[in-house]
């Protein structure tokens, strides 16, 4: 993409899809390299790259990489060109696409993005392939060596940002951290499944924090930050500021997730309402239901009884869509949700204010602002 896309214009004025259309590119450019070599060692390789490429371009936010260009236009001059650094936003999709395809397999979930999730998909390949063996299986194996491919090409699309090595070592121990505190993040989720009594209202809110806000919000602004290396401006107090914007932003993000899971619309958020409501998942919008309800409500939110199934008419059960639409109503009258949406305002307020003493370009901190507040009151 041309430079005079990205810096022709006045920052403050930067349209966000021109960023999403440059990463979209170079995730293109990159991805087809990959495909063609694994297809160049057996045809069944290259159907499986070209799948998986398939996901990780089948649309999404880009919040990632947008985070992480702010974050790093926060504190580089106006006319720094942002080609070097697109290999590395980019690679942010990459590690998304990675855990959600991981997500979705742990939750057993259908749709992600409008479409049939990976595992979905491949089981879907087994079965049209006519092959030997459980169909479900294959897909949840496959999906898994898929989520491991991507983080793969992650690390490789980030080895190829033309910076400095100090810099990409710098950038790279940003990008380990994330990981590693969206793996801890994501273990903590599954526990509190199996461990629902023993969750609270603090520690759903530390699921969000390390789950979705650290490689959502956090960690790519200080990634951004790393890749412009050593500055001017007084790192230390813009990291410190990214790093609290990021935690509250990311929780925002966060709750404004867990709403959307009972009360969004799939047609809009392409993923299904009530999952965490089938699995019990501890939310912060279900731990608080469970703090606030009554005797007689918290009797109608306890968990779904082991083995229970939806009827094939749809009808009866804990888990009939009947009852889910119950316990979301059960929900909402406890106050639950106006409590969630006070947090949600609450962070948002937080994070803006981080920004206002911060030494960051003026463009950025208007971005960052704007940002906080589509990112947490979004309807997808």
């Amino acid at each position: 993409m041309a430079n005079d896309i990205l810096i022709g214009i006045p920052r403050q004025t930067f349209l966000a899809d021109r960023l999403t259309a440059a990463v979209e590119s170079t995730l293109a450019e990159f991805l087809a390299g990959q495909t063609t070599a694994l297809g160049d060692i057996d045809p069944a390789l290259g159907r499986f790259a070209r799948t998986t490429r398939d996901l990780v371009l089948a649309g999404g936010k880009r919040l990632r990489p947008t985070f992480a260009y702010w974050g790093w236009r926060g504190v580089v001059t106006a006319r720094e060109p942002v080609e070097p650094v697109l290999p590395a936003l980019a690679a942010l999709e990459l590690m998304h696409t990675f855990a959600l395809v991981h997500d979705d397999v742990m939750d057993d979930s259908a749709t992600r993005r409008g479409g049939p999730t990976a595992h979905r998909v491949f089981a879907a390949q087994h079965s049209d392939a006519g092959r030997h063996g459980d169909p479900d299986h294959f897909g949840t194996t496959t999906a898994i060596l898929a989520g491991d491919l991507c983080l793969i090409w992650a690390d490789q699309l980030l080895a190829r940002a033309a910076v400095s090595t100090a810099t990409l070592f710098a950038v790279r121990a940003c990008y380990d951290r994330m990981r590693t505190e969206a793996v801890a993040g994501q273990y903590l989720d599954v526990l509190g499944e199996a461990e629902p009594a023993t969750w609270s209202v603090e520690r759903a809110l530390l699921v969000a924090r390390h789950k979705t806000a650290s490689y959502t919000v956090q960690r790519p602004l200080q990634f951004g930050l790393a890749l412009a290396g050593p500055a001017e401006a007084d790192v230390a107090a813009v990291d410190e500021a990214y790093n609290r914007y990021g935690i509250a932003v990311g929780e925002a993000f966060q709750l404004r997730d867990d709403l959307l899971g009972v009360y969004g619309d799939p047609a809009i958020t392409g993923k299904p309402a009530g999952d965490d409501l089938l699995t019990g998942k501890p939310t912060t919008l279900l731990m608080l239901a469970h703090q606030l309800a009554t005797p007689a409500q918290r009797a109608e939110l306890a968990p779904n009884p082991a083995g229970a199934v939806i009827p094939a008419d749809g009808s009866g059960g804990h888990t009939s869509p009947a009852a889910l639409a119950r316990r979301a109503e059960v929900i909402a009258e406890t106050g639950a949700v106006a409590r969630v949406e006070a947090l949600i305002q609450q962070r948002v307020t937080e994070g803006v204010e981080a920004l206002a003493g911060a030494p960051l370009h003026d463009d950025a901190r208007d971005a960052l602002t704007s940002l906080a507040a589509s990112a947490s009151h979004r309807r997808a």
